[in-house]
């Protein structure tokens, strides 16, 4: 990466602040970028999401790894949970995803509160593991709530096999108008569903699976404890990517956490955070670091530049971060920050192999959380920071009283956000489509077809507030 005029700022840089130049290209297509990440964790999005309790659950471990992507897996949540939601991720289906279930007797209130789980908000209702019908949220509007739903549910409109072409699975689901595909398989048991953009997806992206051809998931685990045991029970377990997890990365306890980890000769890249400097990239490579994390402050909910004072903006601490990092012949992930699609690209512009996102995959379909409606009936997810007083209460439940309350004293992060859904992307596909739209027309305009490329050719500018305001788009006239 280049400034342009060939001339380094001397004070450190947002996303906001920069932009990239259009360059000579000869990339004819968007859909001739390969977005693949090269830092061996075998993602074919460079997408991670963070370990975020309210955001990586296995129902969004599922779904973006099918596009490309991988999620860490919290590392409040018990190893045995953990070891279940691995095997879960890892037995779905590479093109057709998990529906909701029902039998036949259930009630169509038990319908209306499962089928908001899903993007294409509809079940399978299923009778000794056979499809029989299909439920959708229209069939049981002013439908008496204790009605069963094998009195309101509809016949699948499309039956396929499971090894249907996705091209052609929307060429049938194209010419029925059905909202919804039911797979099979040779016995005729439910395998799962597809939706038309479903099926135009299955075309465009690559899951990431693993050696078995199961799709990949990460884990993370703190630095305090039994590491090495911990590390070896999700090792165990079958994790794609261990993920060594602080707030603050450069301190004795994560070097001490990376070589017991290290200890373990594991045959899967390990990343480790949160750094923003040379300095803290460095130690933590030379401590056993595949992959650094990079970030302190800039996430949605977190509070730490406020409450302490400390951080660094983004774009320079990636920056930094990612050159170091490649002389020594590893990779930074940028975590936090990103809010718009264009930050995406700066922070792989700067080096960085992948970008983890939070708060901005919070307000989805596939989220952990219970799907909420506010007073002017807008949906939303609530979400929290790590470091908040929830996710503290978590952390410690099994800890005495005072300790809890003791270290309830110093919480930092929101422990309650409103994240709505955005009724045009309400699932994290849709918002997985939109940031790599954007990603590939960068790579475009720089003429790269690859993210080493789009490193290697990106030419960045420094921009005023009034630069970066020319830029957004007006929802009405002026």
């Amino acid at each position: 990466m280049q400034f342009l005029d060939a001339v380094t700022p001397h004070h450190d840089l947002t996303y906001d602040d920069v932009f990239m130049v259009p360059r000579h290209s000869a990339v004819a297509s968007r859909y001739d970028v390969d977005l693949a990440t090269a830092d061996g964790t075998g993602a074919t999005l460079p997408l991670v999401v963070a370990n975020m309790t309210a955001i990586a659950g296995k129902r969004m471990a599922e779904t973006v790894a099918r596009r490309g992507g991988l999620t860490v897996l919290p590392q409040d949540i018990p190893v045995p949970v953990v070891a279940d939601v691995v095997r879960y991720v890892k037995s779905r289906h590479l093109v057709f995803d998990t529906p909701i279930a029902l039998a036949p007797d259930q009630t169509v209130a038990e319908a209306l509160a499962l089928i908001p789980k899903r993007a294409h908000r509809a079940a399978v209702v299923v009778d000794e593991g056979r499809p029989v019908g299909v439920v959708a949220e229209a069939d049981c509007v002013e439908v008496d709530r204790f009605a069963q739903v094998r009195d309101v549910m509809r016949p699948p409109a499309v039956v396929l096999p499971a090894d249907a072409d996705p091209r052609a699975a929307f060429d049938a689901l194209d010419g029925s108008h059905a909202a919804l595909a039911v797979a099979v398989d040779e016995a005729g048991a439910l395998v799962g569903v597809l939706s038309r953009t479903g099926a135009l997806r299955a075309t465009l992206y690559a899951p990431a699976v693993d050696a078995h051809g199961g799709l990949r998931v990460a884990a993370a685990i703190g630095v305090n404890g039994d590491v090495a045991r911990t590390a070896a029970e999700l090792l165990d377990a079958g994790v794609d990517c261990l993920v060594v997890d602080t707030a603050h990365g450069h301190q004795d306890r994560m070097l001490e956490a990376l070589a017991a980890v290290r200890t373990l000769a594991p045959r899967v890249p390990v990343a480790a955070g949160n750094v923003v400097s040379a300095e803290g990239t460095r130690a933590l490579i030379e401590a056993g670091a595949d992959i650094v994390k990079v970030g302190v402050g800039p996430g949605a909910m977190c509070t730490t530049r406020m409450m302490t004072g400390v951080g660094r903006p983004q774009f320079s601490a990636v920056l930094e971060c990612a050159r170091t990092a490649a002389e020594l012949g590893k990779h930074v992930w940028a975590d936090g920050g990103v809010r718009h699609p264009r930050d995406v690209a700066l922070a792989l512009a700067a080096g960085a192999s992948a970008v983890m996102i939070g708060s901005w995959f919070a307000g989805t379909h596939e989220s952990p959380g219970d799907l909420m409606l506010d007073s002017d009936g807008r949906a939303y997810k609530v979400s929290f920071g790590m470091a908040s007083a929830r996710a503290v209460a978590n952390r410690t439940a099994t800890e005495s009283a005072y300790d809890r309350a003791r270290k309830g004293l110093y919480e930092e992060g929101i422990s309650s956000s409103r994240m709505y859904l955005d009724p045009a992307r309400p699932g994290v596909e849709d918002l997985v489509d939109q940031i790599c739209s954007g990603l590939r027309s960068a790579c475009t305009y720089a003429g790269a077809r690859t993210l080493p490329e789009l490193h290697e050719r990106a030419l960045v500018g420094v921009q005023s507030a009034a630069g970066f305001h020319e830029g957004r788009p007006l929802a009405t006239s002026w």
